[in-house]
């Protein structure tokens, strides 16, 4: 199979993926761990660090968008979901200085996502396709309709996991740190895992190695 991307480019779009996808989430874990004020009551300091950190991380994901648009040469559609949420649960969780919005929020976009993705499955329509805005090329429809339903099927799978951190760590009993660490590291590896999982099974459906590679970085996000 021959593609018309050079393997130096194929590798600076995974870099810029990476950093669009993943970029914001970073940027509110370090702001967090800095204004977070060390000692003291839990929970206000929590409400300190997440106010401001949230900011920064709205801040962060309208940078992303403009990065996407510049290097890019587009913005996809779960991109767009997601980043309107981010800011609008953002916007709620520093207007009432309250994490729990922003804890909420990745509930949200996991149960959507699965929505959009089993409604699409429902008629046989691959809506990861349209929402990553991306055609691997050689990817069958087959391969298509396949990883739609396994990232629905994972979005449940994160949707209940973040619930259930959330019910063990919140504001409430000083554990939103533990959660946004889990968040941000034990989550974004399983969702790597979980990408190169899949990888044998669009080999198997005509996509090749070289884009393969770029795929296991196009991943869908929060």
């Amino acid at each position: 199979m021959t593609t018309n991307k050079t393997p130096a480019k194929s590798a600076g779009s995974a870099w810029i993926n990476l950093l669009v996808d993943y970029g914001p989430l970073l940027v509110f874990f370090l702001a967090y761990r800095h204004f977070t004020p060390k000692g003291g009551d839990a929970g206000l300091a929590a409400v300190v660090g997440v106010t401001k950190s949230t900011v920064a991380f709205m801040l962060a994901t309208v940078a992303a968008l403009v990065i996407s648009k510049w290097r890019l040469g587009r913005i996809s559609p779960m991109l767009w979901l997601s980043s309107t949420l981010i800011i609008g649960f953002g916007a709620l969780t520093v207007f009432f200085g309250d994490p729990t919005w922003i804890q909420i929020k990745p509930t949200v976009i996991y149960v959507l996502f699965a929505a959009i993705l089993f409604i699409g499955l429902r008629f046989r329509r691959p809506m990861l396709r349209d929402l990553l805005q991306s055609a691997f090329d050689g990817l069958d429809e087959e391969g298509w309709l396949k990883l739609s339903r396994n990232w629905a099927w994972f979005f449940v799978f994160l949707a209940v996991l973040n619930e259930v951190l959330r019910h063990f760590f919140n504001k409430d009993n000083g554990g939103f740190e533990t959660w946004l660490t889990i968040k941000v590291w034990g989550v974004t590896a399983l969702s790597f895992a979980f990408t190169f999982a899949q990888l044998p099974m669009l080999l198997r459906h005509g996509m090749g190695e070289l884009v393969a590679t770029e795929a296991e970085t196009t991943t869908p996000h929060d």
